[in-house]
């Protein structure tokens, strides 16, 4: 999925945090160490907590990427290898379609860039 939006990659990351917060069992945490000066890598997982253990499984990466006029999102499942991939795969579609009604610029999003 590849869609534009109005802000910063940073301001952008905020908003997808914040969002990812709000629904609990998602998370979107920027990853410094994969990122840019032009770029910010998030990683998204689904956290399952069971009393003290917490455990966070792997969904995908949003990219945030500068550009003159806002960021360009681009949002990219993880294949996870597990029994329960369907459901995995489910939430994160959910995850990033939700990101893309609530923060996208249908104007701006270019389906040359395989808009899904």
């Amino acid at each position: 999925m590849d869609f534009a939006v109005n802000g910063s990659p940073r301001e952008v990351s905020e908003a997808i945090e914040r969002y990812a917060r709000a629904q609990g069992n998602v998370t979107a945490l920027v990853v410094p160490w994969e990122s840019t000066t032009t770029t910010l890598n998030m990683a998204v997982t689904l956290v399952k907590s069971d009393g003290w253990a917490i455990e966070h499984t792997n969904l995908g990466t949003i990219s945030l990427t500068a550009e003159s006029d806002g960021t360009r999102v681009g949002i990219v499942a993880a294949d996870p290898d597990r029994e329960d991939r369907a459901r995995l795969v489910a939430v994160f579609e959910r995850f990033a379609r939700d990101i893309e009604q609530r923060l996208g610029d249908p104007a701006a999003t270019d389906s040359r860039q395989g808009r899904s």
